[in-house]
């Protein structure tokens, strides 16, 4: 044998690559604590493997967790999250590393070892009981990022109300180590004395479910998102149309906390244009408008709202009758995007100056607020998850499945799935889909016992 092997090495040849078969570690990695990640866990918890839920935020919950109702049924967002957060919380089968990031992932497919930066809270998670006495105290208060740095929070906070799990987290970047939030903590939960530690993993699949990230509209100058008060992102609506938000559910301007009487939206922000943006649609914005348009019409009726679309891709179920319905409300929709917004710097009113490419007439319409309609596009931070698990990319930044059709949530590399958007632009019914689909993948692998490699 020895002498084959130098005749074949001295030839310049191959030699032929020897299967093996091994075992595969029946318990799964979720990277990712949005809907896709957690619906993902939770049917691979129900099967009966274990499952580690790594997400870098202190609570789970995602982009979902923001938003106020859902298209097309308008049911409210939190109210069909927040229990299967809870169950996330307190499944057996589950683990919960919230605060927490991937570092290093090695092995192969059924057998893979994956290192986690656990970050300290500087709480004590078995004595806090989340009664809030900290966050009164605290002096220092920093945008908050749940509701789009509309409001302040303090640097020792909770998320939002219905965070899982629901302990408070100081803000290390902007604590000053002032000690008063020791002082008010009954339970003496603070540990100002807690370290970042690594945790070891082993896992035999892995579902990557990261997410996206919104477009940040600053760079369209046209549209004076930086410059003018009364223009704001859809998710920044989001948060001000909330009955939990910053205006308590109150649709009110930035400028003078006035309710406008007439509403703009603009659609395909940072979607389909190579010069402002992304060439790919991101799926969710028209419906997400005209959402929005029927809230604003159910509780003001008599506010004049206009939609300034390419074209309206109404293409789900349910999604044309909301469509319609939108219009009957007496929402006007105009085929053509504004060229320029022109701010009143008395009233703070806004004009949008354009061109209705369905008449061929120019308009100037006057609107109290603006609202930018954005897209989805790849997380800041995908770049590192391709490298740890050696994915592919798309030309649109999102991770390459291994087959469009045949296989949809796998990746080339072996024992690991997609789930929701970062595999590509998507809604909370798709990413729900999507995650199923990915648990059953990895527990078709998990469920054979063995695997067979090169």
């Amino acid at each position: 044998k020895d002498l084959v092997q130098m005749a074949v090495a001295k030839a310049g040849l191959l030699e032929p690559e020897e299967e093996i078969t091994v075992p595969v570690i029946q318990k799964a990695l979720l990277i990712g604590g949005g809907v896709a990640g957690i619906q993902a866990a939770l049917d691979l918890a129900e099967t009966g493997y274990k499952v580690y839920l790594v997400e870098r935020e202190p609570s789970i919950g995602g982009r979902m967790a923001q938003i106020d109702k859902t298209f097309p049924t308008m049911d409210c967002s939190i109210c069909i999250l927040a229990p299967k957060m809870s169950d996330i919380g307190r499944h057996k089968n589950i683990e919960l590393l919230t605060n927490s990031e991937v570092l290093e992932v090695s092995g192969y497919i059924g057998n893979f070892r994956v290192k986690v930066l656990s970050k300290p809270r500087f709480v004590v998670e078995k004595l806090c009981n989340g009664c809030g006495e900290c966050a009164k105290v605290c002096p220092i208060e920093v945008p908050s990022e749940f509701d789009a740095n509309l409001i302040p929070r303090k640097a020792i906070h909770i998320p939002f109300p219905q965070a899982v799990p629901f302990i408070y987290t100081i803000d290390a970047d902007h604590c000053i180590r002032c000690y008063k939030c020791v002082e008010a903590c009954q339970p003496n939960a603070i540990d100002f004395a807690q370290e970042s530690r690594e945790l070891e993993l082993d896992v035999g699949t892995i579902i990557v479910a990261t997410g996206a990230d919104v477009c940040d509209p600053s760079f369209l100058t046209d549209y004076g998102y930086i410059k003018f008060p009364n223009v704001i992102t859809s998710l920044e609506f989001e948060r001000l149309i909330n009955a939990g938000g910053p205006s308590g559910g109150h649709l009110i301007r930035p400028s003078d906390l006035q309710v406008p009487k007439s509403v703009a939206f603009i659609q395909c922000i940072g979607s389909r244009s190579d010069k402002s943006g992304h060439l790919y649609c991101s799926a969710v914005c028209c419906m997400n408008t005209i959402k929005d348009s029927l809230l604003i019409k159910e509780h003001w009726p008599d506010t004049q709202i206009f939609v300034f679309y390419v074209d309206v891709r109404a293409y789900g179920k349910g999604f044309e009758e909301l469509y319609r319905r939108a219009g009957r409300e007496g929402v006007i929709f105009i085929r053509g995007l504004p060229a320029e917004i022109v701010e009143d710097r008395k009233t703070r009113n806004l004009r949008l100056r354009g061109e209705n490419t369905l008449t061929s007439e120019l308009y100037n319409i006057d609107a109290g607020i603006v609202i930018l309609s954005v897209g989805i596009e790849p997380r800041l931070d995908s770049d590192l998850i391709q490298s740890l698990l050696h994915l592919s990319k798309t030309s649109d930044g999102f991770f390459m499945e291994a087959h469009p059709k045949l296989r949809p949530v796998d990746t080339p590399t072996g024992g690991v799935f997609l789930a929701g958007c970062a595999e590509s632009p998507k809604d909370i019914k798709d990413s729900v889909t999507q995650a199923s689909a990915a648990a059953a993948r990895a527990s078709i692998l998990m469920a054979k016992g063995k695997v067979t490699v090169e």
